[in-house]
């Protein structure tokens, strides 16, 4: 990864972090996958709302966020039908937005646990 890459990725990180928390968004998680070999991105950002339309909310900050700040928009979106889990893929970053239970139930952290771990204030 060059450096203008690491830092371009970073900046998204943080603008992904600034529109999950603009809605409110709880235990937001970020975990590092770049030690992880064959990790098919650098961070998976994990976070999760308390109903359906939270969870849509959220997503659809990130999207704004993102391409307000850095005119960057996801390369792939899942789950919007059904606002339980919504992905957003920005290649480097992975979102997952969850509604509670949901995120429970697949528990992404669990998954990656080998991961670093990075606990983000709500």
């Amino acid at each position: 990864m060059t450096k203008e890459t690491k830092k371009y990725t970073e900046q998204l990180l943080k603008t992904i972090i600034e529109g999950a928390q603009e809605i409110k968004a709880h235990d937001i998680v970020v975990l590092d996958l770049k030690e992880i070999p064959n990790a098919i991105a650098d961070y998976y950002v994990v976070c999760h709302g308390e109903s359906s339309t939270q969870v849509d909310s959220i997503a659809k900050s990130i999207d704004r966020q993102t391409r307000k700040d850095l005119q960057e928009k996801p390369y792939h979106t899942e789950g919007i039908q059904n606002s339980t889990w919504i992905l957003l893929d920005y290649i480097s970053i992975i979102v997952h937005v969850f509604y509670k239970e949901t995120r429970d139930l697949f528990d992404i952290e669990g998954l990656w646990a080998d991961a670093k771990i990075i606990n983000i204030e709500d």
